[in-house]
């Protein structure tokens, strides 16, 4: 039973870090557009000056990203706490009945991996180098975080329940 609360309470944690950064990034929307606005016409670069695709500096596309973004994060709260619920509430069936259970939780935090690895690692660090700039690599080395423990979440919850952990 304390392997499932485990894994159950680190789901509403990845929850909680979606919801937090999501809201954080509603009540904050100018100063996060303020920083997307930084990233995406890839200026200050001096690393690598020449990148092989083009900067995107059009307002209503970066009002888009952070959307996008912001809804992410959001989905990463609500199918981590839908998962977290659900796991809750089979806390005490049989293995198998668990394991399916943990559908939802496991979507969050993958969810979670395609946010903060995704699109911040992946695009915004390869595609916008935004490594290069010192606000772009604070929150590169911030979206590392939250993927590697969203990442090592994921491992533990979808690990399967065995009869023994009940």
């Amino acid at each position: 039973m304390l392997i499932r609360i485990s894994k159950i309470a680190l789901v509403v944690f990845v929850g909680l870090q979606g919801l937090f950064y999501g809201l954080n990034n509603i009540v904050n929307f100018k100063q996060a557009m303020s920083f997307v606005s930084g990233v995406l016409p890839m200026e200050g670069h001096a690393a690598y000056p020449h990148a092989f695709g083009p900067p995107i500096t059009w307002p209503p596309l970066i009002a888009a990203t952070l959307c996008v973004i912001i809804v992410g994060e959001l989905l990463v709260a609500g199918l981590s706490f839908k998962g977290a619920y659900d796991m809750v509430r089979s806390r005490n069936d049989p293995s198998g009945m668990f394991n399916v259970a943990k559908k939802y939780a496991i979507l969050g935090c993958a969810m979670a991996l395609i946010v903060w690895f995704g699109l911040f690692l992946a695009v915004g660090g390869a595609y916008f180098q935004m490594w290069q700039t010192d606000l772009g690599a604070a929150a590169m080395t911030g979206a590392f975080q939250y993927a590697m423990t969203s990442g090592l979440v994921l491992l533990f919850v979808n690990a399967p329940d065995t009869p023994s952990e009940t």
